[in-house]
């Protein structure tokens, strides 16, 4: 079953670069963006924009399935996944880090000398 856009947990976001992410909010898509698993417990349709018709900003058409056999999509997705969280404390120090630099700056450039 592919990703159901009109489900309350699906969310998208476009980035300046055009990239396009597309995910469940209850991480409950192991094959996200591509596919919502078959009768899932949590789907529940969006109220709000129901019966809506959509404009031309509308985000692209998600690219095809990459041709993965059986469950191997859901696993190398995981494996992504926990790259991604094994580096995310290091690389938000190393943003704060930046932030505290930036604000130490920031702070001398108002000091006075007398």
């Amino acid at each position: 079953m592919p990703m159901r856009e009109e489900c309350k947990n699906f969310q998208s976001r476009t980035y300046d670069s055009g990239e396009v992410a597309r995910f469940c909010i209850l991480d409950l898509a192991p094959e996200a963006p591509w596919k919502c698993p078959e009768g899932c417990p949590s789907y529940a349709p969006r109220l709000a924009d129901v019966g809506w018709s959509h404009g031309s900003l509308v985000e692209p058409a998600l690219e095809p399935m990459p041709d993965v056999p059986g469950d191997q999509a859901a696993k190398l997705l995981d494996e992504a996944e926990n790259i991604i969280n094994a580096v995310g404390p290091d690389i938000l120090a190393e943003v704060r880090k930046e932030d505290e630099r930036n604000e130490d700056k920031d702070r001398r450039w108002w000091r006075r000398k007398h």
